[in-house]
């Protein structure tokens, strides 16, 4: 069975109702068709036929022992546990001094289905992204006085491009124009917002996120076929 991404070489856990979803759409795959899925720690695509199945199921009849039913102790009571991570959702890196408009910044990720992860210094974002590869980040341009001087900015332009090309970067102040595609261009990002517009940011994120998946999303697909993540 699968236990690595062949793209970023991470290893992968599944649940078991996860692998039972995945044997059983296996099992009713055509011949010679394969079975895309998105990893979710790189976002790469992932082919799979029936070769990857477990071993006893490759003589053509299944006998995998179903998984029980989930444990819903948790239901009767009300009460789960909130640190459980969903692994298929996108991760977002906040850099932002603590205030309200942190708040506002995270609140729109979330809407929009990220994870949000809020931080305060470079140091810490930087070493947050060794470990982590994050769908988007939010980089105040503020926090360290000017773009120009700015030690996270530039360690975000010389990212490797296997890396920064999945990355959806987006870049808040006071003196950039909302939605302005040439400025974010400009500054190597992928998105810009004015902090006067940080009270509907949810909605900026929900008109740029699929204008940008629609224009570059075949492109990241066709370059993950190829390994070039």
């Amino acid at each position: 069975m699968l236990t690595q991404c062949p793209n970023c070489r991470q290893a992968l856990s599944f649940t078991s109702e996860q692998m039972s979803r995945l044997e059983q759409a296996l099992a009713q795959l055509p011949p010679g068709k394969q079975l895309a899925l998105k990893c979710p720690l790189c976002r790469g695509t992932i082919n799979l036929d029936k070769k990857e199945t477990a071993p006893q199921a490759s003589a053509g009849v299944s006998h995998v022992q179903p998984p029980p039913p989930p444990n819903l102790d948790w239901l009767s009571s009300g009460v789960f546990d909130t640190e459980e991570k969903v692994e298929d959702v996108p991760m977002a890196l906040v850099l932002h001094q603590k205030n309200d408009e942190r708040q506002q910044i995270g609140a729109a990720l979330e809407a929009v289905g990220y994870q949000v992860f809020m931080v305060d210094t470079v140091s810490e974002a930087i070493e947050r992204m060794r470990f982590v590869n994050f769908a988007c980040i939010v980089f105040h341009v503020e926090l360290e006085g000017s773009l120009e001087e700015s030690v996270f900015h530039s360690h975000m332009c010389r990212l490797p491009m296997d890396r920064r090309r999945f990355i959806y970067y987006i870049l808040i102040g006071r003196n950039l124009h909302t939605l302005y595609n040439l400025q974010a261009l400009a500054y190597s990002a992928n998105l810009t917002v004015n902090t006067a517009e940080l009270h509907c940011l949810d909605v900026v994120l929900r008109k740029a996120i699929p204008m940008y998946e629609e224009l570059f999303g075949p492109i990241l697909e066709e370059l993950s076929v190829y390994g070039k993540r």
